[in-house]
């Protein structure tokens, strides 16, 4: 069985879960637990440059929320 990731003729959908953190996910297999789709389905590059174009920083949200609070 090939990896449904890396076939091109396959349709994605973007995720995202809690933390703010995206993937790509196979548009025909069901979403994993903890995650949702963001935005609508499309091939794999469009999938992937809507992920590059709103995943700007890595850092999982908690993160992000515990430095905020350390600083001030």
């Amino acid at each position: 069985m090939a990896n449904p990731f890396d076939d091109e003729s396959e349709r994605f959908v973007a995720l995202v879960n809690d933390e703010g953190q995206y993937s790509l996910w196979p548009a025909r297999l069901d979403v994993p637990g903890g995650w949702r789709v963001e935005g609508s389905e499309g091939s794999r590059q469009e999938c992937l440059d809507a992920i590059e174009a709103a995943w700007s920083d890595m850092r999982p949200a908690s993160l992000v929320r515990a430095m905020r609070a350390d600083a001030g």
